[in-house]
């Protein structure tokens, strides 16, 4: 069903405003999962960060009064197929990879996410990038090149090739819910998505690592870990399906490449890491990408209508 064009406008206004916040809270994240990472074995954080976000995000859906039911078995697998690539892929290609080189750099190469969301989106959705969307990646591919090329000096780091992991995984997720078009409301078929993440992570903790233990954990990375779990994990993953319901996927994919900026900041804050001058000038690129889209308008997309 087509909207009205001044409610559209107000739907695509909200939906920017909504991807500013997620920027904030997941740029914020980062140096707080690497403080997790100091006290927890890896999937053991996740399961802990996994089990918060869950619940915040069950919680805010029993107090919206937010239909829970999956209308068949069709979306069940889509939902599935979604959690496993915007959920599981990025929360354990991420924290991999946050143990093996700065959270920084983990965090900007994560979000060559719009490259990879283009390449997919413009077969499965016919979503054509425009003239600004083409500069955006432009100065996405040299940020990031300007970024990682000082890595590669010493052969292709590990954790380079685990952070471009999230981002293929993610940007693949976002582009599937697109294609799929999962019905049922966006915060109850979020949290059905983290719910199943928190299953799976919770299974390979067990394979990999054993039982929780939480008198072996010390309270920092606990407190950090459950608090990225409430508000990354739950909150966020509320506003950012929400989000990629309202705009195309590319928008907002691009949308987010403030976050990276937020977590670097944020490193140097909290992490005491600091940034080359090399850093700085692939920083400010794709900051500028990210303003490219942020500040500039252009059709909104349609909301995805339930399926019957």
């Amino acid at each position: 069903m087509t909207q009205p064009p001044e409610r559209a406008a107000a739907s695509d206004t909200r939906a920017r405003l909504m991807l500013v916040l997620l920027c904030l809270i997941w740029g914020i994240t980062w140096p707080l999962m690497r403080i997790g990472l100091t006290g927890i074995p890896p999937f053991a954080m996740r399961t802990i960060s996994g089990a918060s976000g869950a619940l915040t995000l069950y919680l805010i859906c029993v107090v919206q009064r937010r239909p829970m039911r999956v209308a068949n078995a069709t979306t069940w697998v889509h939902i599935f197929v979604a959690s496993m690539l915007n959920v599981v892929g990025f929360s354990v290609f991420s924290v991999f990879a946050q143990l093996a080189t700065a959270t920084s750099r983990v965090a900007i190469v994560a979000y060559s996410l719009p490259i990879w969301s283009v390449l997919f989106a413009w077969p499965f959705l016919g979503e054509r990038p425009n003239r600004t969307q083409v500069i955006a990646l432009g100065l996405t591919a040299v940020g990031l090149g300007v970024l990682i090329y000082p890595l590669t000096a010493a052969g292709f780091p590990l954790g380079v090739l685990l952070a471009a992991g999230t981002a293929v995984s993610w940007a693949a997720g976002t582009v599937y819910m697109k294609w799929a078009r999962i019905g049922g409301d966006p915060m109850a078929v979020a949290s059905w998505q983290v719910t199943i993440a928190f299953v799976v992570i919770t299974a390979c903790m067990l394979v990999f690592e054993g039982e929780l233990r939480f008198d072996a954990m010390p309270a920092k990375p606990l407190i950090t870990t459950i608090f990225v779990g409430i508000v990354g994990g739950g909150i966020a993953y509320g506003l950012w399906f929400e989000i990629v319901r309202r705009l195309p996927a590319t928008t907002a994919s691009l949308g987010v490449l403030c976050v990276p900026v937020v977590g670097v900041i944020a490193s140097m804050a909290i992490l005491g890491e600091v940034p080359t001058q090399t850093d700085m000038v692939g920083f400010a690129l794709i900051f500028a990408a990210s303003a490219c889209v942020l500040l500039t308008r252009q059709k909104p997309a349609e909301p995805v209508e339930p399926m019957p």
